[in-house]
């Protein structure tokens, strides 16, 4: 995140401090950008139904799986120009809810997309996919990994729900948002890049 430096401090008087964020603490989300900001320690904050929830230490755990989703998510981008992978982004979806997914894939907007990269350097409005649990603010798409558990869910707006993605005879789920977009959930379970990766190259 960018530091923004502090005003000077009054002769006699102490420099102001940053206010820190909490989690818990209810606010809006001028306010809690405002804050994290002035905080450059701090790595991972989000806001979401107003409540500032603090990231916690990632372990090996957890980043072998980030990483391979977001080369996943890289790899088709790269052969998908009109769209535009992010990792560890803030975005805006409204005034309760700022967010920092794991991963996101997004439309650009000159392609129809519904983000747009505001003039603070953060993108706004709803990505169509993202990887981690927001269920709401015009999300089409959304993934949870459960790493404990050896599973994945891949969840599609419906009827203004989200229901369920099943994976196909050979069981590979597809995006409805971004053709092509397939992901072979034995190999990604058992952590095989090789053939997660080899899935994007294959026709539907």
């Amino acid at each position: 995140m960018l530091a923004v430096a502090s005003k000077p401090s009054v002769a006699g008087s102490c420099p102001s401090r940053p206010l820190p964020l909490e989690s818990g603490e209810f606010m809006h989300s001028r306010e809690f950008l405002r804050r994290y900001e002035r905080l450059p320690q701090v790595k991972k904050a989000e806001l979401i139904e107003g409540v500032v929830y603090m990231g916690s230490p990632v372990s090996v755990r957890h980043s072998k799986p980030d990483a391979l989703i977001q080369g996943w998510l890289v790899a088709y981008a790269s052969r998908h120009p009109e769209t535009e992978a992010h990792t560890n982004a803030t975005v805006i979806l409204d005034a309760e809810n700022t967010v920092q997914p794991d991963a996101l894939l997004r439309r650009l907007p000159e392609h129809g997309g519904l983000t747009r990269v505001n003039e603070d350097g953060y993108l706004a409005g709803p990505p169509e996919l993202i990887v981690e649990a927001y269920c709401r603010n015009g999300v089409r798409e959304y993934l949870v990994w459960l790493v404990a558990e050896a599973r994945l869910e891949w969840f599609c707006m419906e009827d203004d729900d989200y229901r369920p993605q099943l994976p196909d005879a050979q069981g590979v789920l597809h995006s409805r948002v971004f053709p092509g977009l397939r992901l072979p959930v034995a190999p990604l379970l058992a952590g095989d890049t090789a053939k997660v990766l080899d899935a994007l190259t294959q026709s539907r």
